[in-house]
């Protein structure tokens, strides 16, 4: 997935090596790079992958080696991501938490949006008209 992140209005974005687990999405980062400064900085971030954005709140949870849960399913998902960077000592695990999901279908060749309000539990599909 492509995770966005920002601090004084500054948005950057780069791919992640993300799972799910309960309803979050789990990763991994180490405290040197730019997008553990921005989390710090500001809590709020977005994740993409193909036609679905996902707007949420991120939490960090300490050193991935502390959640079994994440190491188990990281492992199956990402063994040589998770080979080479979980047990570097930098390494801190993030959990989003989702606020809000964004995806456009199509039925009949017809666009729609169809959005999740997971914080307001509302969902609305409406036809895509271009105005």
């Amino acid at each position: 997935m492509v995770l966005s992140t920002s601090e004084n209005g500054r948005v950057s974005s780069r791919m992640m090596s993300i799972v799910r687990i309960n309803g979050g999405f789990y990763f991994q980062t180490d405290i040197e790079l730019r997008k553990y400064r921005q989390l710090s900085a500001n809590k709020y971030a977005a994740l993409c992958i193909d036609n679905i954005q996902i707007e949420g709140i991120c939490e960090e949870l300490g050193h991935p080696l502390g959640n079994a849960a994440f190491c188990e399913v990281f492992r199956e998902c990402f063994c040589g991501s998770y080979d080479a960077y979980t047990s570097l000592e930098n390494e801190r695990l993030f959990v989003l938490e989702p606020l809000f999901a964004e995806r456009w279908i199509y039925s009949a060749g017809v666009p729609y949006i169809e959005k999740f309000d997971i914080e307001n539990k509302q969902y609305s599909c409406e036809k895509y008209t271009g105005r």
